[in-house]
């Protein structure tokens, strides 16, 4: 369905603040980690494939079997990708559970090793073509990253708890913005990708301080869950009816929850400040009854 392009001074456009476009939309934007490289492997594949028909039934076995494995190496290098993305835009994360990019290189070096036995039957030469592609697949996208992050001289049940918390958080977000993908209107999309950003860094001032969970679980919970499923009958019905009125109030609710979650990250910066303030007054007292002097200027 063809959209109608609606900037700043389109005919039409409304001014003033219900027509407002969002002004912090690509604050904490993330880029698609998976580029045109990653792309790339998807052609060798099909090359194999196309290449195979006419070598009969041995060398079509052999050449679809190298194909498959480099098609499923490349599909877990992009969520090998994606889930290191994610992983480095956090503070505080789990290493992958599964290491996606490791075995991506080694479907990549299976496929290499079957193409190389079809064209060249002999296992020295499948070696050492396999082994070759899956090194150089390796030093073109590295390794999964392989310790948990952020853990380090902490409570590691502690960090546990705001990594699963978190996760669960992302994944609500993730489905909020498949959800406004299907209602096919931009300000939405910027709308909510405007709110995720808001959402973002209530995550990280939680992840700074584990001891904010108990106090943030209901926004990452009940309230991105409750987003969540509205995200999602808002975009059916109005993929279906265009209802203005519906659309009108999804955004009024995103308001609403992007004025809550800034306040709520703001609260807790303010309290992880009068936590600091107080332990320094306690130790400067203490180092005062010692006989230390600190000079308070």
């Amino acid at each position: 369905m063809a959209q109608r392009y609606g900037g700043k001074h389109s005919p039409g456009k409304k001014t003033g603040p219900q027509g407002s476009a969002p002004q912090q939309t690509y604050r904490n934007a993330q880029v698609d980690p998976v580029g045109m490289r990653a792309n790339v492997l998807f052609v060798p594949p099909a090359l194999l494939a196309l290449l195979s028909l006419n070598d009969g039934a041995a060398g079509l076995a052999l050449g679809l079997a190298g194909a498959g494995l480099w098609t499923g190496g490349a599909f877990l290098l992009r969520e090998g990708l994606k889930a290191e993305a994610a992983y480095a835009a956090r503070k505080v994360a789990r290493r992958p559970a599964l290491p996606r990019k490791i075995l991506a290189a080694l479907l990549a070096g299976g496929g290499a090793a079957l193409a190389a036995w079809k064209g060249e039957p002999g296992l020295l030469s499948a070696v050492i073509y396999g082994t070759a592609a899956a090194g150089l697949h390796l030093a073109a996208f590295g390794i999964d990253p392989l310790h948990d992050k952020g853990a380090e001289g902490t409570d590691t049940f502690q960090r546990s708890r705001v990594a699963r918390a978190v996760d669960e958080a992302e994944q609500s977000l993730a489905a909020m913005k498949d959800a406004a993908l299907r209602a096919r209107d931009r300000t939405v999309e910027a709308r909510v990708e405007q709110f995720q950003s808001v959402a973002r860094e209530l995550f990280r001032t939680v992840e700074e301080d584990p001891r904010d969970l108990t106090a943030a679980r209901k926004y990452l919970t009940v309230y991105l869950q409750g987003a969540r499923d509205a995200t999602v009958k808002f975009a059916d019905i109005y993929a279906r009816s265009q209802d203005a009125q519906a659309r009108e109030g999804y955004l009024a609710l995103l308001d609403d929850l992007e004025q809550n979650f800034a306040a709520r990250t703001r609260k807790m910066l303010v309290e992880d400040r009068t936590d600091l303030t107080i332990e320094i007054d306690v130790l400067r007292d203490r180092l005062q009854r010692e006989g230390v002097h600190l000079d308070r200027n």
